[in-house]
Order: structure tokens, then C-alpha cells, then sequence
């Protein structure tokens, strides 16, 4: 499995692109902004991109769906829960990002489905608080966790839809029941360190330790 992170725009953004070399198929994991730098790299690997799978509906994850749609052909994915609000976001919010807004999702998703690029699988954890349709991905010892789990921190959950139970709940019961081991990548670069791990969070999160 292929897993390159990268921050782009101006929000400490990371996106994320996975793939299998072998299959020559790949995906983006909420690819906002650099488009030319984050396609290079796709190409450098052989990859065709199949996916955009959005973490959750927030413009600073969104922002680049229309352009890397265009630019690609991927299809967008997003948790059923989320989808809505994908084309709902307000023209003020837009300009202030200066993005376009998304087209409307390809794909939904709910706990437990598989997302696959190749033989590479993606599994869908639900993980609802920053907003209702939150998910994580986890794979072969690594989750991008989004704005769920942040390195030493989390996600907001004072935006509409947002809820401390529900994220506390997801965090604990969605993230810190897998292996202590397994490589934490978030959404923002929040901490000046791009990873984690379940195990270190658990110990030193400043929010939620277990």
C-alpha cells in the first residue's frame, strides 16, 4: 500500500493520497488544495485516480472536489450522513475560502463498508461528533482519522451538528479499541508532527486520554 501525505492550502490541511502500484489505481483522501503537486505525484506512481473520499462535509476538506473532479474523473465519497451538506454550504463560506463548491457525492458510505483501489481496503469507521457523518479509514496498521482525532488533540464540536458526546464516544469506542500500534494521520497539522499512534494518544491526548 502506497500512503503519501501532504500539506496543502493555507489550513494545515493534510490530504492524503493512497494507491496499490501494482493495480495502478489510487485515491485522495480530501484533496483541498495544490491539485498540480498532489496529481504529479499520482502520476509519478502510476496511479489512476478512482476516488475522492471526503473525511466529513466541512469546506476545508471539500474545497477541491470540483477541480479534482474535472481533473480526474474520480468519484466522490462521503458518509450518507454528511452528503447533504455538500451542497448546502454558504456562498459567504465559499468566497471566504475562495473555493467552488462540490458536486453533489458518488458514493455513500456507512460504518463498516470497504472503500478498495486495487488490493488495498479502506474500512469505514463512523465516527460522528465533529460532524454527523465523520468517518475515519483504517488499514493495515494506519487510520487517517480527519478532524475526528487530531495529534495531542480534536475535532471541534461547537459547529452545527456537532456534538462533545458523540465525539467522545467515537474516540473511545471507533479509535482507541484498535491495536496501540496503529499510525494515527489526521486531518490538520495542528501539533508540527504529521502522525501519532493509538497508544501514544491514549497516554498524552490533551482532551480525551483513556
Amino acid at each position: 500500500m502506497l500512503i503519501r501525505q501532504f500539506e496543502v492550502g493555507h489550513f494545515n490541511i493534510f490530504s492524503y493520497l493512497v494507491g496499490d502500484e501494482e493495480a495502478r489505481e489510487g485515491l485522495f483522501i480530501d484533496p483541498s488544495d495544490d491539485h498540480d503537486r498532489l496529481l504529479a505525484e499520482a502520476e509519478a506512481h502510476g496511479l489512476t485516480v478512482k476516488y475522492i473520499v471526503n473525511t466529513h462535509n466541512h469546506i476545508d476538506h471539500t474545497m477541491g472536489n470540483r477541480e479534482m473532479v474535472r481533473r480526474t474523473g474520480a468519484r466522490i465519497v462521503i458518509h450518507e450522513a454528511d452528503a447533504p451538506g455538500l451542497l448546502d454550504t454558504p456562498q459567504d463560506m465559499l468566497q471566504m475560502f475562495r473555493a467552488e463548491a462540490s458536486p453533489p457525492a458518488d458514493l455513500l458510505v456507512k460504518d463498516g463498508d470497504l472503500i478498495r483501489v486495487g488490493n488495498v481496503a479502506l474500512r469505514v469507521l463512523h465516527t460522528p461528533g465533529h460532524t454527523p457523518g465523520c468517518i475515519c479509514l483504517h488499514a493495515e496498521g494506519v487510520l487517517f482519522t480527519g478532524d475526528t482525532l487530531f495529534v495531542g488533540s480534536t475535532g471541534r464540536t461547537d459547529f452545527p451538528g456537532g456534538s462533545w458526546e458523540e465525539l467522545e464516544r467515537s474516540i473511545r469506542e471507533k479509535i482507541y479499541t484498535l491495536p496501540e500500534d496503529t499510525v494515527i494521520l489526521p486531518g490538520h497539522n495542528y501539533a508540527g508532527r504529521p502522525t501519532s499512534t493509538v497508544g501514544e494518544e491514549k497516554r498524552t491526548n490533551a482532551v480525551i486520554r483513556a
